[in-house]
């Protein structure tokens, strides 16, 4: 409502019409038209204390508040509640409210004395405090509501990616960066390369009550911020303070950024088409440096010299990078590996079937067994079920089976026996990488110290009887057989009797013929 008490009070103390605009925040014409309008009819300060400014401006301009009473007014609970949906403004809602008029047949409001009265029940609704930031005060953080589709180009499927948006509070620079997900690597790789992209880190930083961010909040008063989103401000020496729940204006820079974002960088490449995030961010790269750039519409200068004014304040970089830890149990399985994320890391067998706490990072993998870190591993990327082991957590028969290779299986099967060479020489030749042989060849060549030389040349001897390409199934099953060691024992007793026994009789094959 225009401040008819005041313009009016302040006329009559003789100031020109130019001061009482800047006082009153309105312009000189509605000025000057109102104080000549009070002169016409004679109305001059000083006025009682019922007398309002909408009094008086049906005192000072009759028709004009018979020709507003007669036309319909919005309803201004819907226009609240709509207002707030993704790409609705008020230029939209009027355009409806006209229509809506004109299939009643009632008069419509001009589009500014709506936006007039819409303003006034914000007004009325609303009140909020202004607070002047210091220059590298303060950051505040989100996510953009509008995600961009990239498509996959060898399966043709779309998948969402996720704007995070970062604005300085003094000087609106923001920080623009697509992901594929809003879980928390995300979240604080995007912190992270802000922090980079400034150059710097401001004192406070302001989110919204995400799970990346806050725990649990019953109330303002009482948040637990994220463990992981804690130990990164603490690395890089900055402050949390999360906004209110549903309180956007708590971070007024950020939101009001989103809203420019999802304009200039979402609704600009809206035509277009991205096969890889590395693409899209690159693209974003671009829109936000001409968005930087870009001269305020209601004040001098941009985003980009004002930062260039603000740099200098934000506290400088630690001396590396944060990288996001995660910690779990797992138990050592007997194979002395435990599993991350699908990736296998050995420790010292010595700590099979004990359970362990696991330290995982982007680059590092380092596993505790009683706060004492008994293995460190480089992280595996790529495909599922990669290992990664260290020789020295290896039982000693177990290095011993990463020295062996073809010929050293070959050779040793050769001083057991021609059957045994033959069956390892078989398995060998049998894969075409014959590393995968290797188990297997270790496998059998055991069987000679658990039951003899002798006894699996014999068992090779039968399994080669039996089939071309011989098992250590079937080689094991026939050596624990004892029909091999009665067989065995007979012929080794026969043959010490004729060459041990000088007082045998030895009568011959053709004496039991008879």
């Amino acid at each position: 409502m225009t401040p008819y008490r005041e313009i009016l009070r302040l006329a009559s103390l003789g100031l020109s019409q130019q001061n009482i605009s800047e006082s009153c925040n309105s312009s000189k014409r509605t000025v000057n038209r109102i104080i000549n309008r009070a002169k016409e009819i004679n109305l001059s300060w000083p006025f009682d204390d019922n007398v309002t400014d909408k009094s008086l401006h049906e005192k000072l301009f009759p028709q004009k508040s018979r020709q507003y009473s007669t036309k319909k007014l919005p309803d201004f609970d819907y226009i609240r509640k709509e207002i707030l949906k993704n790409g609705v403004n008020k230029t939209l809602l009027w355009a409806e409210y006209v229509k809506e008029c004109q299939q009643s047949k009632q008069e419509p409001l001009m589009y500014s004395q709506f936006c007039h009265y819409i303003r006034i029940e914000e007004q009325k609704r609303r009140a909020t405090m202004h607070i002047d930031r210091k220059p590298g005060e303060q950051v505040e953080v989100d996510w953009a509501g509008d995600p961009i589709k990239i498509v996959d180009p060898d399966t043709e499927e779309c998948f969402n990616a996720w704007l995070f948006v970062g604005v300085l509070s003094y000087s609106q620079y923001p920080y623009v960066e697509a992901f594929l997900d809003q879980k928390q690597q995300s979240w604080i790789t995007a912190h992270v390369h802000m922090f980079e992209y400034y150059g710097g880190v401001p004192k406070i930083l302001v989110p919204d009550n995400c799970k990346t961010a806050v725990i649990h909040n019953n109330n303002w008063y009482d948040l637990k911020i994220n463990k992981i989103y804690h130990n990164m401000a603490e690395h890089y020496n900055t402050a949390i303070i999360p906004t209110r729940v549903r309180s956007p204006q708590d971070k007024p820079n950020a939101e009001g950024t989103v809203k420019s974002i999802n304009t200039w960088i979402t609704a600009s490449l809206r035509n277009e088409q991205f096969f890889s995030l590395n693409e899209l961010n690159q693209t974003i790269k671009t829109k936000l440096k001409e968005f930087s750039e870009k001269s305020f519409q209601k004040k001098e200068g941009s985003r980009f010299l004002l930062f260039e004014e603000e740099k200098p304040f934000l506290s400088p970089l630690p001396l590396t990078r944060y990288e996001i830890t995660e910690w779990h149990t797992a138990t050592v399985q007997y194979n002395y590996h435990v599993s991350v994320d699908g990736m296998f890391y050995s420790v010292p067998f010595e700590y099979i079937r004990n359970e362990v706490d696991i330290k995982s990072t982007n680059s590092f993998i380092e596993i505790f067994y009683k706060n004492q870190r008994i293995a460190s591993h480089p992280r595996l990327k790529g495909r599922k079920g990669q290992y990664s082991t260290i020789i020295d957590h290896m039982p000693e028969d177990h290095r011993e089976y990463l020295t062996w290779n073809g010929d050293k299986f070959r050779n040793k099967a050769k001083e057991i026996g021609e059957s045994t060479a033959k069956v390892i020489n078989t398995l060998l030749n049998n894969y075409k990488n014959e590393k995968e042989a290797y188990r297997s060849c270790m496998s059998i060549l055991k069987l000679a110290g658990r039951y003899s030389e002798k006894k699996l040349e014999v068992a090779c001897s039968k399994a080669l009887q039996v089939t071309l390409n011989p098992s250590y199934k079937t080689i094991k099953g026939i050596i624990s057989n004892k029909s091999i060691e009665t067989e065995q024992n007979v012929q080794e007793n026969l043959k010490s009797i004729e060459e041990n026994d000088d007082h045998a009789i030895t009568r011959g094959a053709d004496y039991y013929k008879g």
